[in-house]
């Protein structure tokens, strides 16, 4: 109980800073046109500070040999979302089916298992490495394979500085400082520089999610609540009970199969209505997946990390 307990305070807290950015712009206490500002200071400047500091404090490979393994059990995740994907888009609506898809494959990779497991191990814990490595490729992943969801005329064109994002480039300079162990000739400020800046990224994401539901409120079309029910059974559900049989199946260390865990539990990624706006798709229909499966998550996650743990202990 209190491993559910844990895990359902980790999510209200996400849920409630989202819920404070709602009211800010809904209040108007600042414009809405500051969210798409806001957004490059949390994605490019905080979180591969967040990363960052977090390796170098505790990233350990002597005590994790196996750490260079969390990348490639990252790419069998996508394959078996993948295929989860492509056989459950066929229970929604035709209209809709390309965002139903891109909803479903594409998931809170980063934020929403940084505040679970913050909240269950601490901030300074290795699992928060672990989640980093896990997601070393998922940025570049999204910006470059965003697109093959909807048959558009634009031509898109791969954004070099989007594949290499900030927040890879970030790790790979932690990872290969920590390898080198030259840790300990960047000054003490430095790290608390970083720390600091670091410290508000899940906050400041968050207003802008909780923002920016605002925004597509206001815009909303029909509510589709048959839909939202079917894409939150399978994103909620669906997803984390097929890797609970596949992760008891092939049984890989508690520390990589609980990422993997957390992965298919969370719900989809925030950038998922721009893109798909972009490419011509339904934003409202896209948006409201996302807040179905948000608002659904603080009970469905904590019942999945509890049955996953009745498999996998966790310390």
């Amino acid at each position: 109980m209190n491993l559910f307990l844990t895990t359902f305070e980790s999510i209200a807290v996400l849920l409630g800073i989202g819920l404070i950015g709602f009211f800010i712009i809904k209040k108007k206490i600042v414009p809405g046109n500051i969210l798409g500002l806001l957004s490059p200071l949390a994605l490019e400047i905080a979180l591969p500070s967040l990363i960052f500091v977090n390796i170098i404090k505790n990233f350990s490979p002597i005590s994790y040999p196996d750490w260079w393994q969390l990348p490639i059990w990252w790419g069998f995740f996508t394959i078996i979302c993948a295929a989860i994907t492509f056989i459950s888009k066929y229970i929604s609506k035709k209209e809709s089916r390309k965002e139903f898809a891109i909803s479903l494959f594409y998931q809170n990779g980063i934020f929403f298992p940084l505040a679970v497991l913050a909240g269950m191990f601490g901030n300074d814990s290795s699992y928060v490495v672990f989640l980093f490595l896990f997601t070393i490729f998922y940025a570049a992943f999204f910006f470059s394979t965003y697109h093959l969801f909807f048959k558009t005329k634009e031509n898109i064109k791969l954004d070099i500085k989007k594949i290499f994002h900030p927040v890879l480039i970030a790790t790979v300079i932690a990872i290969l400082i920590k390898l080198g162990e030259m840790q300990t000739l960047i000054p003490d400020f430095v790290v608390s520089i970083f720390e600091l800046l670091g410290g508000m990224t899940i906050p400041l994401i968050m207003i802008i999610l909780g923002g920016n539901i605002y925004l597509d409120y206001t815009k909303k079309g029909n509510l589709e609540i048959f839909e939202i029910i079917k894409f939150v059974a399978i994103k909620n559900i669906v997803f984390p009970l097929i890797f609970i049989g596949i992760l008891v199946y092939i049984k890989p260390s508690v520390h990589i199969a609980f990422i993997i865990l957390l992965q298919s539990a969370v719900p989809p990624v925030t950038a998922v209505p721009l893109v798909t706006d972009r490419l011509g798709g339904n934003r409202s229909i896209v948006n409201q997946f996302i807040v179905g499966s948000f608002l659904s998550s603080i009970i469905t996650i904590p019942i999945i990390v509890f049955l996953f743990n009745l498999f996998y202990p966790l310390n």
